[in-house]
């Protein structure tokens, strides 16, 4: 079990979104200030502004990649961000934030507007899982490259 991925889990279930959740699980590492990270990853949550495209978590991975990782190659940050990319899918059959809806049963809808965080939204959801998985998948590849 990993604890940062908990962490991201248990950031999902109290209110941040998707992509939020991730990043904050990792602030600590970070080379700015929680609330900066936070206002950075909020427009990726709901498939980067609620358009279902790119999984917020996965994009939140990525972002935190980039600032983790700010000395290599774009080749090495573009390689890193498709191991991530690539992992998560591996385990959810997707990185789409749509397509993880559908899958799970759910309409992906588009409009700017997000539900309310309701005690069934959380049951209903497959996100608190995703949130887990890219976190996790995250964690291991610091922990490779010696980041943690």
């Amino acid at each position: 079990m990993s604890q940062r991925a908990e962490m991201a889990k248990e950031n999902f279930l109290s209110g941040l979104n998707c992509a939020q959740s991730v990043a904050a699980a990792f602030a600590d590492l970070m080379p700015i200030p929680k609330e900066q990270l936070l206002a950075a990853a909020r427009p990726l949550g709901g498939g980067i502004g609620r358009l279902r495209e790119m999984c917020g978590t996965v994009a939140a991975a990525a972002m935190c990649m980039g600032m983790l990782f700010p000395d290599i190659s774009k080749n090495d940050i573009y390689a890193l961000v498709q191991e991530h990319a690539y992992k998560f899918r591996e385990k959810n059959k997707t990185f789409l934030c749509g397509e993880l809806l559908t899958n799970a049963g759910l309409p992906a809808e588009t409009e700017p507007v997000a539900e309310p965080r309701t005690p069934e939204y959380y049951q209903k959801r497959p996100c608190p899982n995703l949130v887990y998985d890219a976190a996790e998948i995250l964690e291991d590849i610091l922990k490779e490259r010696g980041v943690l």
